[in-house]
């Protein structure tokens, strides 16, 4: 392929003829793909930074507690505290064929984490095994609550990685020594290391997981639950099933099937899809504002390059001439735009990608990266395309202007 080295010098001497305006011309595309790459490379960034507070957290999972009835009915009065049992977890089971999961937890709060000379305030939370399917436990040493513990009420717990790092600053493995938990010892078993931020009973970072039995038996719970847990099938939106939750409750308790203050209800799924079009949101406000700063470029040099046209009459008059076709005409101007363009845009991708990867080292620790802020290989590809797309698309109205300059015209202009 040969190489015309007299365009691409001619190409040069057009765009440094007048610098500063080839700069203040240039600076538009610049400013546009810069604030695209940006913008879409902080929005991934702030997703996967939100995805993290949910980490191994079942997106289409419900939560149940109960609260003061706001309506009297068949003889209670308003204003009554109930209370749920284990036997609306079964109720459930048989009567809501849509739930999937469904496992209750208690929990303690404030209680004191004794290790050595080590101490630290936690969350006791009692679990059933089915429990992992609501909020995945991550685990870095040992295993998890089984269904033997809960037959054999066994003391033994699993340790939330804050607690891990607090009781055991060594960071050594902790499984089979023990701890006292205002003053009932129970052996480690696991660490779970889940970074997840949401709250349910409890953050896992700073909870200790015990049995759900023998969080009964220890502090007298009997078959009192204070929280339901489920997760709808495949196919069923939890709203639905929520309804359906809610509706058994209340007819098993005694509770106005209109009362709205009675039972206290969390829908992750709805919290996930508002996350999930927020964030659809400002993509789309991304592209728009980027887009619309680059077509403002765009537009900037097709004026710029008609002032340059227009300045050129005689040079491409002479050039029209001596036999220089159209076709040559259109190929230079074209060229002279694509070039500027293109320079500007890739200027404002490596700037857009070297403000990206400095926020990235600033909110990552040093070598583990959990959120990225860059933008993806195809994205950038993209981005090179729609350059030369723009650059063209601003060539094409002087390139046809300088195409329908005539040679007679061009010299009685020089005149």
């Amino acid at each position: 392929m040969r190489i015309d080295i007299d365009r691409w010098e001619e190409i040069l001497i057009t765009i440094t003829r007048n610098k500063t305006r080839s700069l203040l011309t240039a600076f538009g595309i610049f400013w546009g793909i810069f604030m695209l790459v940006a913008l879409m490379g902080g929005s991934q960034g702030m997703q996967e930074s939100m995805a993290a507070n949910f980490e191994g957290f079942a997106t289409n999972s419900g939560f149940m507690t109960m609260n003061q009835t706001s309506k009297a009915y068949k003889g209670f009065r308003k204003g009554r505290w109930w209370s749920m049992e284990l036997q609306d977890v079964e109720r459930i089971r048989h009567m809501v064929p849509e739930v999937d999961v469904i496992t209750p937890t208690n929990a303690r709060w404030g209680m004191n984490a004794v290790h050595g000379n080590y101490n630290i305030s936690c969350t006791l939370k009692g679990v059933y095994p089915e429990y992992g399917e609501i909020e995945t436990p991550i685990i870095s040493y040992g295993r998890y609550i089984n269904n033997v513990d809960i037959k054999e009420r066994r003391k033994v717990c699993v340790i939330g990685r804050q607690i891990h790092e607090a009781l055991f600053p060594q960071g050594e493995d902790p499984c089979g020594q023990r701890l006292c938990i205002d003053g009932i010892y129970y052996q480690i078993i696991g660490v779970n290391t889940t970074e997840g931020n949401m709250n349910i009973n409890g953050n896992a970072r700073t909870s200790i997981t015990i049995p759900f039995s023998t969080m009964q038996q220890n502090y007298n719970f009997g078959t009192h639950i204070q929280l339901l847990c489920y997760t709808a099938r495949p196919g069923h939106p939890i709203s639905e099933v929520e309804k359906q939750v809610e509706n058994v409750v209340k007819r098993a308790h005694l509770i106005h099937p209109d009362d709205k203050q009675a039972i206290i209800k969390v829908n992750a799924e709805a919290m996930f899809s508002m996350i999930d079009n927020l964030f659809k949101g400002i993509r789309i406000l991304s592209w728009m504002v980027g887009l619309g700063t680059l077509f403002a470029g765009a537009i900037g040099v097709s004026n710029i390059m008609m002032v340059t046209v227009k300045e050129r009459t005689t040079e491409i008059g002479i050039r029209r001439a001596i036999g220089a076709r159209p076709r040559d005409i259109l190929t230079q101007i074209l060229s002279e735009s694509m070039v500027l363009t293109s320079l500007a845009g890739l200027a404002g991708i490596s700037f857009g990608v070297l403000v990206l990867q400095v926020l990235e080292s600033a909110v990552n620790e040093p070598g583990i990266v959990k959120t990225h802020y860059q933008v993806s290989f195809g994205l950038a590809i993209g981005t090179c395309l729609l350059l030369a797309l723009l650059g063209m698309l601003a060539g094409l109205a002087p390139a046809y202007r300088a195409m329908a300059i005539k040679p007679i015209e061009a010299i009685r202009d020089d005149g």
